[in-house]
């Protein structure tokens, strides 16, 4: 049987590699990678210099366009769903075309794989189908939560207070009741709108890169210039990974 391995890489730093998926990588033979087009060439480049560094044997790189994806849906969970069925019946033909019995195969995963990814949830779509097409084991990785804090030099959570994860699009109705610390990823547009002006944020983008940027203050103040550095950053690199921490005053 083939084994996969899912691997964390971090958000961009090659030095985010732990030491656990670096020996992880080390005999693996199909690296498999879901090529975003050529805006996103330089995550394919990335994932191409840590396999260089770190594989210690002959190794083949299984490229594939990833499905389309309606990213403003009017029916947001039956699209992620269709979504994933493509992913899966993707990847299912990949492995099966690429990876032999006894060989080692490997998915680099930007940031955590347990923190809104989606490969676990399409290896298990494809076990569902087919329970003896591969085993597979998860390598943890450093997520852009953790390297936001560190880049601000501040604690996620308030002395015994709770840290909410949660996405854009779960806050277009504001912040939930007695959220303290709200960790806001996957906001394709924010508009900050319908905030409070007086949280303070924590805003980064392309953490642990060369390019990262990072704003910090009210955000009736700073949510413009947020605004203007992600239109930028975009122009500029075709595309933008940010994150970004929420607290009302009395918790910053």
């Amino acid at each position: 049987m083939p084994t996969l391995r899912v691997v964390g890489i971090g958000t961009g730093n090659p030095e985010h590699l732990t030491l656990q998926a670096v020996a992880a990588l080390a005999d693996v033979d199909a690296v498999f990678v879901l090529d975003k087009g050529a805006d996103k060439d330089a995550l394919v480049a990335l994932r191409r210099g840590i396999c260089a560094a770190h594989i210690r044997k002959p190794y083949r790189l299984v490229a594939a366009a990833d499905p389309p994806r309606d990213r403003r849906p009017s029916d947001y969970a039956g699209a992620v769903e269709a979504w994933h069925a493509a992913r899966a019946d993707l990847l299912g033909g990949l492995i099966r075309a690429n990876l032999g019995a006894g060989e080692i195969g490997a998915f680099l995963v930007w940031g955590d794989p347990a923190l809104y990814d989606s490969t676990l949830r399409i290896l298990d779509r494809i076990l569902a189908r087919d329970p003896a097409a591969f085993a597979y084991t998860v390598i943890p990785g450093i997520s852009s939560v953790q390297v936001l804090a560190a880049a601000h030099r501040i604690p996620l959570n308030r002395i015994g207070g709770p840290v909410h994860i949660t996405t854009g699009r779960a806050i277009a109705g504001g912040l939930p009741p007695g959220a303290g610390s709200t960790v806001v990823m996957l906001d394709a547009d924010p508009s900050f709108d319908n905030l409070d002006p007086e949280l303070t944020i924590h805003w980064g983008a392309y953490l642990g890169s060369p390019d990262e940027l990072l704003v910090t203050g009210r955000l009736g103040t700073v949510g413009p210039e947020i605004r203007r550095l992600r239109a930028e950053a975009r122009a500029r690199h075709g595309w933008i990974m940010d994150v970004y921490l929420l607290r009302r005053p009395e918790d910053a």
